[in-house]
Parts: C-alpha cells; structure tokens; sequence
C-alpha cells in the first residue's frame, strides 16, 4: 500500500504558528544556535517506497530565520508495486527572510525508482542556503532509478533550472567520464544572498571533483562529485563553514 503525506512548516518573525507533521514525516522543533527557528524532520517509517508520493512544504515569512535538517538519511527503497516514488519540496522565502535547506543525504536503493523535485520561491531580499547530496546506491551494491529536479525562482524571474538522472532508468553516459566518472557521491550547495549584487562570487575549482560556480544573480552554486558520503560533506562543508558562519 502506498502513502501519501504532506508535511507543512511556517516560520514567521515570532515563532512557528504551524508545524504539521504528516505519515512518515515527522516535524520537530530543535535547539538552535543564533537568530534560527529549527526543524527536524525525523522520518516515522521507512520511505519513500514504490508508489509514496511524498511533500515538505516549507515557508520562512518575511523576516524569519528558519533552518530546517533531517534526523537522518533518506532511503528510497523499492516498494511493492513497479510504480515510481515522488518527493517533492516547496521552499518560500520572504523578504528580509532567510532559510537553510540542510537535510541529510538521500540514498538511492538498488531496485528503488524515485523521482524528487524542489521549488523554491523566494522575494528579492531573501536568501537562501540549500544544500543537496544524492548517494547512488547503498555500500557495495548499485544504485536505484534516481531523477531529480531543482527550480529556483526569485522576484518572479528564473535563477536556477537543473535537471539530474542517474541509474538504470537514466539516459546514457551518467556513470561516464563527463559526469560522474564511477563516484558514487553527488551534491550540490546553492548560495542565494543579495549581498552578491555587490560583491559577485568568483568562479574556483575547490580540490578534484568540485567547482564553485557564479549564477545570473546574486548567488552560486557549488557541485562535487566524491567517492562516498563522508568526503561529499567535507567538500561542501568546508564552503558553509567558511562563508556561512552561524
């Protein structure tokens, strides 16, 4: 039997007048360092599985500070049915108001087929630290259908489409030396501040398998391919610890 839930968060300048968790998506409020409100999502059962279609909607209001991470990893797994998995996440942020997207890894099973989006929509004064890591197939075995999609809009105008595909279901080449070249680890940490209006982020190379990139507007985009999780945060934590302190 598949599920489907939806799990909803607002975070406004005095609190979280809504925190509603939903199926395998548990909500938590955490201790946070600074200026946050914290979330903790802590999953409830295992998911997504085959045929869930699976939603976080997630709205830091005008001035808010929100940052919101995961208890653990997520696994897709396959389910009982051939059907695909759907997990989609809708960030807003409004003016003046930041939000942190820190989740943990997404760990795409072998068998497992999911398809996850994220939408973000944020007003010409956000900002915006998010942060995406796809682990393609638990320890030694391969990887699940994994097809990702993340879409940024900010002040109504496109900042960011990307579109990924990795996996038996994915178009050929996306193990090959132009994409992932046999690592089995891959994120990407996008940096949305307008504070870059001023001062542009400059493009770099950060070690062997990973580029900091300057977007058409206020923000970067870090991607890093790795052999495995562990290596895959140091790279992208070594970004948010050095530009992003609390």
């Amino acid at each position: 039997m598949s599920i489907q839930a939806t799990a909803r968060i607002v975070a406004t300048r005095d609190g979280l007048p809504v925190l509603t968790s939903d199926g395998p998506l548990a909500l938590r409020r955490t201790r946070a360092a600074g200026p946050y409100i914290r979330v903790t999502v802590v999953g409830a059962m295992s998911a997504p599985l085959g045929g869930d279609r699976l939603a976080i909607e997630a709205e830091a209001a005008d001035g808010a500070r929100l940052r919101i991470d995961s208890a653990a990893a997520t696994i897709a797994l396959p389910g009982r049915t051939p059907e695909q998995a759907h997990y989609d996440v809708s960030l807003t942020v409004g003016e003046d108001a930041e939000l942190r997207w820190l989740p943990e890894q997404l760990i795409s099973a072998s068998g497992s087929d999911l398809r996850m989006r994220t939408r973000v929509e944020l007003a010409e004064s956000a900002r915006l630290v998010l942060r995406e890591e796809q682990i393609l197939g638990r320890h030694g075995e391969e990887p699940g259908t994994l097809a990702t999609r993340l879409t940024v809009h900010r002040a109504g105008r496109p900042l960011l489409e990307q579109e990924l595909a990795y996996g038996p279901g994915a178009p050929g080449g996306w193990d090959g030396g132009a994409v992932l070249a046999g690592h089995r680890a891959v994120g990407q940490l996008l940096v949305v501040d307008p504070e870059f209006e001023e001062k542009p982020a400059q493009p770099r190379l950060l070690g062997e398998s990973a580029v900091l990139t300057p977007l058409a507007g206020p923000a970067y985009l870090v991607t890093a391919v790795a052999p495995d999780a562990r290596q895959l945060r140091c790279v992208l934590d070594e970004v948010l610890s050095a530009e992003l302190p609390e």
